[in-house]
This record gives structure tokens, C-alpha cells and sequence, in this order.
């Protein structure tokens, strides 16, 4: 399952039990440095019966973390909980020497009144944060919320300053934006530079689309190996011989259509943003360059197109022709792909979404045993550029 539906389905679950009027433990990762086992936005559920699910360290921690959740479904105050490496096997903490931070939260009707408000932008696809303060001098202010989307803003009684909601809402924003979830600090006043309060913003946005053009065995693939990476997949083809649901049933939808109109439409529509994959698997220039010229005009994650190097050599040049230019070329991943050596279409898609994983964490591709530091270390490129987190 996709991260995007284990969180909606950590939201639909805490729900269940507000909605009863009953009060659950929510222990929530919020920091992670070194090789940490699982990454900012993981969270573990405790019912009022002691029931678990999720996790938030793969099992080296959990035990305490749920000692806690307990304790602050009892009545207890919200705790951040910090673990680092377990030098013995009777200690507390992972075995993997990386460290996580998890705020542990009681969550009911009293003390997150407007839960709903999240369930319902999730629900129509609309973006919205959620973003909690997790660290501040004063204990009482731990646990304020902030419901953040791009029009609105839905507070209780704020964080605990002006200055901090507003610098939080601007955070919050650009954190959806972007598709992260992330622990800024702050100064005590709620200044965006400081290290006296954390905030946690958890963004819900609706998954990033993988956008194939052309209806052919590899798509099929990708279909299935993009979903299982949380993207909403959409296939599009103008020969609707080929272009059937039957043949891509794990699509999100099938389209027929010239490609590079459905995607300028889509563009237009506001369909299309920053997140967004377009692979192209025609190997037909009447369709490749029109579509090729319109996504690398535009801002997306990634563009690609499948081929042989003599395909990508006579594809640049029609490209040139209809007057894309050399910075708009140097985006395109042409041929697509690592070099897995790959024959059958499931090792392509592999070899295709491997290749845009590391282009978006900025990964080098070469096996781990080659390199050195830590294999977990995560990019905060587009985090720093939001706020400061620790």
C-alpha cells in the first residue's frame, strides 16, 4: 500500500474513534537524523483498548512509545519522546545508530475539535496541513494546532503567538507545495529564526500523477509499480485500439486523446504540478514531440522518454527543429532508465522509476555497498528553503 493511503487510512481510523467521543494515543515521528527506520509523518495508533497499528521504528522502540500513548490517553501531557542508538539488547533505543524524535498525543473531540475540517479536504482531494506545536518552553502550549490549507486557515486558540501562526502558516504552504511534512523551529516569540519551539506540519496532498503516453506492455507495468509508489497513474493514448481499461487495470484512468493536447489541457486545468512524472513510450515522433515539447515547457519533476540512443539522437533534433532549446533538453531522461540491464517490461518499470527516485532524493544510483555515511540520509533541500529544521 501506498504512504498516501496508510495516512489516509491513519486518519479514517483516529476518526472512527473521535467521532465516538473516546480519546486515542497518536505517537507520531517528527525528526529523524542518520539511519533512522522510518521517516517523518510514520505513526502509531493506540485505541483506548490498547490495540496498535502502525509504527513508528519498525519495532525497536515501540514498546516505550506505547507505554507512552498510553499514558497520555490516561490523562497524561503530550510528550516528545527523543531515541537514539541501543548500545545492548536490554536498552532502549535502535540498533540501526540513527536517532527519531515522536511526539505522543492524546487525540479526541475536546482536544482537536476540528479534525473533521481535515477529513473533509482529504476526502475531496484538496491540500491541507496540520500543524502542531511539539516542543516550546512552556509545556501547556504543546499540542496547539493549526488546520492550514491554501485558502483557509482553522485554529482553537492559535500556537500561542500571532507572529508564530502567521510564520507557520507561510511554512505550512510551501511544505504543501512541496508534498513534505517536516519539524520547523522557531524562536520563543514564533520568529522564523530560533530554537526554542517546533512545530510539526503533516501535509495530506492528494498522491503526485505518473503520466504515460502510449498504451504498450511497458505501461502496463509501470502502472503497477507506480501505484505500489503512491503515484495516481493515468495512461493516454490517441489510438483507442490500444488504449482500454481492460489493458491497464490498475490505471487510475485511461484516456484516449493526442497526448500533447490532454496534457496541455490538463496543464491548463491545474491537473498538473511540480510532483508530476511524464514518461513517453510511443517511440513515434508524430506523438513524441508534441507531448515532449509541451512537458518540458512546463515545471515537472520528471520528464523521460523510452528509445535506443539513435531514437534519442533523431528525437533531439526534431526537438530543436520545433524550437524546444538546450536548457529545456538538458531535463529530458532520454533514453530513460538505470543501467540494470533490463529485458522484460516489469525490469524496465523498475528500471525507469528507479531512475526517477533518484532524481527526486537525489540519489546516485550506484549500490550501497560503494558509498559511505549514511543510506538514510535525507535531502532537506526544499525543507531549508521553508523554514529551519533541526
Amino acid at each position: 500500500m501506498a504512504k498516501h493511503d496508510f495516512e489516509v487510512e491513519a486518519l479514517e481510523e483516529i476518526l472512527e474513534f473521535w467521532r465516538r467521543g473516546e480519546s486515542v494515543g497518536v505517537a507520531t515521528v517528527v525528526a529523524t537524523r542518520g539511519s533512522a527506520p522510518r521517516q517523518a509523518g510514520a505513526a502509531m495508533i493506540v485505541s483506548p483498548d490498547g490495540r496498535v497499528t502502525g509504527s513508528v521504528s519498525g519495532g525497536c522502540v515501540e514498546a516505550a512509545v506505547y507505554d507512552e500513548a498510553m499514558g497520555v490517553i490516561s490523562g497524561g501531557a503530550p510528550v516528545l519522546a527523543r531515541y537514539g542508538f541501543a548500545a545492548d539488547e536490554f536498552s532502549i533505543g535502535l540498533t540501526c545508530g540513527g536517532e527519531l524524535e515522536v511526539f505522543i498525543e492524546r487525540i479526541d473531540r475536546a482536544g482537536f475539535p476540528n479534525l473533521d475540517v481535515v477529513q473533509a479536504a482529504v476526502r475531496a482531494g484538496e491540500p491541507v496541513a496540520v500543524a502542531t506545536v511539539v516542543d516550546h518552553p512552556q509545556a501547556q502550549q504543546r499540542g496547539r494546532r493549526l488546520v492550514v490549507t491554501p485558502r483557509s486557515v482553522v485554529a482553537d486558540a492559535g500556537l500561542g503567538s500571532d507572529l508564530l501562526d502567521i510564520s507557520v502558516r507561510e511554512d505550512a504552504l510551501a511544505l504543501l507545495a512541496a508534498g513534505h511534512s517536516a519539524k520547523l523551529i522557531y524562536g520563543s516569540g514564533g520568529e522564523p529564526v530560533g530554537e526554542d519551539v517546533g512545530v510539526f506540519v503533516r501535509t495530506y496532498v492528494p498522491p503526485p500523477r505518473l503520466v504515460l503516453f502510449g498504451a504498450v506492455d511497458f505501461s502496463a507495468a509501470l502502472c503497477d509499480a507506480g501505484r505500489l509508489l503512491g503515484y495516481q497513474v493515468t495512461v493516454c493514448d490517441a489510438r483507442s485500439v490500444f488504449a482500454s481499461a481492460d489493458r491497464f487495470r490498475t490505471a487510475s484512468e485511461v484516456v484516449v486523446d493526442w497526448p500533447h493536447r490532454y496534457l496541455a489541457a490538463e496543464i491548463d486545468a491545474g491537473r498538473i504540478d511540480e510532483r508530476t512524472v511524464v514518461v513517453v513510450l510511443t517511440h513515434d515522433p508524430k506523438f513524441d514531440v508534441p507531448v515532449l515539447k509541451v512537458a518540458l515547457a512546463a515545471e515537472l519533476a520528471f520528464v523521460g522518454a523510452m528509445g535506443s540512443r539513435t531514437t534519442h539522437d533523431d528525437r533531439v533534433v526534431r526537438l530543436r527543429n520545433a524550437g524546444v532549446g538546450d536548457d529545456a533538453l538538458d531535463r529530458l531522461h532520454s533514453p530513460i532508465g538505470l543501467d540494470l540491464r533490463a529485458t522484460t517490461p516489469p525490469e524496465t518499470a523498475v528500471s525507469i522509476l528507479a531512475e526517477v527516485i533518484a532524481e527526486r532524493r537525489g540519489g546516485t544510483g550506484r549500490p550501497l555497498r560503494d558509498g559511505h555515511g549514511s543510506i538514510h540520509e535525507v535531502s532537506q533541500a526544499v525543507i531549508g528553503a521553508v523554514g529551519c529544521p533541526e
